[in-house]
């Protein structure tokens, strides 16, 4: 059965409490105007009109008990007036991919995209070895797949499947001729052989991660002190979190041990790196969800031993979340004021979840040590955000201001896509491959000369 949602608006009113209600339906003071389209419901012949109607009460139901945890209560504009607030429920159809829809991407002048691989069923996250086969995680097959370009021509001719049955494997990086894999409780530890082959994967010592939630999807990563990162989401939308393991980047040794938080109050920061010459720890967060079109933002974060970043109780600059949960002890305020602040923001809900900085020379110079971002996309805004890769530009070693690098996924005047993109890495020649779970697919864009595969490949030149 599928319902379409069209609209939530806030009219007037107050929802300052709304956090607390614990009822079906929408708190008194609110007025709430909620549209669902009987059509979108399949085999109307065969429901009778009280049937229809039950099915309508039932989401209805479950769409205001929703709101009662959901809707923003800074209502207030300057005027002390109630300020609208719209938030949608609203997700691109998926397309095909298609030779003709890969010509519609944008890039910026003097760039190209082209095909890496295909057929993948869904891969992830990507990570690249020093003979420069690169290695890619399949979450819904539990499996990795090699991919090896031998005639070094910008495609992969080569796919093999080093790794399987393990089930919920998504975080992957590589340090001292190990590769790392991360699962839902475990990380694995794989020697390379080369030539695209690794022994059996062994877990790491240690206790297991903490058990799944809602961001139950790991990434990995070792920074310049030569530690095992590991990235760990929150168990649910916003919530106080009984372990401090999750909403956290943890720390370990490369063998496990050791594990500590390093940060804290991140929702969920999939997407996360070392600046080359600071060797700061840089990641991207991703903000609750239904607060609305426009808010919370997602967030471009220093992280730093000790740190706390907000989440639960606030976002943004430290704006405090009133639909958060109470603390105990401190109010929000206060928990909020001791909180760090993000250093850029980015459009609400275009979920962030891989990140990677530029250490290449096939890039034009200014390309140096800039980030670059893969934002997945929105499913609860309209427009729809996201879809896209952007470049993180950075001056004097800080981040200044986020910009459009690799677009064109959203498809119909936004309300399609033909690619859920997620992973990103850079290969051995300096370019950049940026993996699409739906459809399969690892994209390579390369700049000037960089090799582009003829015959079979499809290239793109920048629009």
């Amino acid at each position: 059965m599928r319902a379409e949602i069209a609209l939530v608006e806030i009219v007037e009113g107050d929802c300052s409490s709304l956090a607390q209600s614990a009822f079906i339906g929408v708190h008194p003071r609110l007025k709430i105007r909620l549209r669902v389209l009987p059509q979108c419901l399949p085999c109307s012949g065969a429901l009778n009109s009280r049937m229809r109607a039950n099915i309508i009460l039932g989401l209805t139901s479950l769409f205001c008990l929703a709101m009662a945890n959901t809707l923003l209560a800074d209502t207030a504009t300057a005027e002390g007036k109630p300020q609208e607030n719209v938030s949608h429920v609203f997700q691109p159809e998926r397309r095909d991919f298609t030779p003709e829809r890969l010509k519609q991407l944008k890039l910026p002048p003097g760039f190209k995209v082209n095909v890496f691989a295909q057929g993948l069923g869904n891969p992830r996250m990507i990570a690249v070895g020093d003979d420069n086969t690169v290695y890619v995680t399949c979450l819904a097959q539990g499996s990795v797949v090699a991919l090896r370009d031998k005639q070094d021509r910008g495609i992969a001719d080569e796919q093999l499947t080093i790794v399987s049955d393990l089930k919920g494997v998504h975080g992957i990086a590589i340090h001292e001729g190990d590769m790392y894999l991360g699962t839902v409780r475990k990380i694995y530890k794989a020697h390379l052989l080369g030539g695209g082959k690794v022994e059996k994967p062994e877990p790491l010592k240690g206790p297991d991660l903490p058990e799944m939630g809602m961001h139950w999807k790991r990434t990995l990563g070792f920074g310049p002190d030569g530690m095992l990162y590991i990235s760990m989401g929150s168990t649910c939308n916003s919530c106080e979190e009984s372990n401090p393991e999750n909403a956290a980047i943890l720390r370990a040794k490369p063998d496990g041990t050791e594990r500590k938080v390093f940060a804290s109050g991140l929702r969920n920061t999939l997407g996360f790196d070392w600046h080359p010459e600071t060797h700061e720890l840089w990641g991207v967060d991703n903000g609750s969800d239904d607060r609305g079109d426009q808010v919370p933002p997602e967030e471009l974060n220093l992280l730093v031993e000790g740190g706390f970043y907000g989440w639960p109780y606030c976002f943004g600059d430290k704006q405090v979340d009133a639909l958060a949960p109470q603390p105990k002890g401190k109010t929000k305020e206060q928990i909020c004021a001791t909180s760090i602040a993000p250093v850029l923001t980015y459009t609400a809900h275009a979920a962030p979840i891989a990140m990677t900085f530029y250490t290449g020379k096939q890039f034009p110079p200014a390309y140096t040590n800039d980030a670059f971002v893969v934002w997945r996309g929105s499913w609860n805004r309209l427009p729809p955000s996201g879809y896209c890769v952007t470049r993180v530009h950075f001056e004097d070693n800080k981040p200044v201001k986020f910009e459009d690098f690799l677009t064109g996924f959203l498809i119909e005047d936004g309300k399609a896509q033909f690619a859920r993109i997620a992973g990103i890495a850079m290969t051995r020649d300096g370019s950049l491959l940026v993996s699409d779970d739906e459809n399969g697919i690892i994209y390579r864009v390369s700049y000037g000369n960089g090799k582009v595969p003829a015959e079979s490949a499809h290239g793109s030149e920048a629009k």
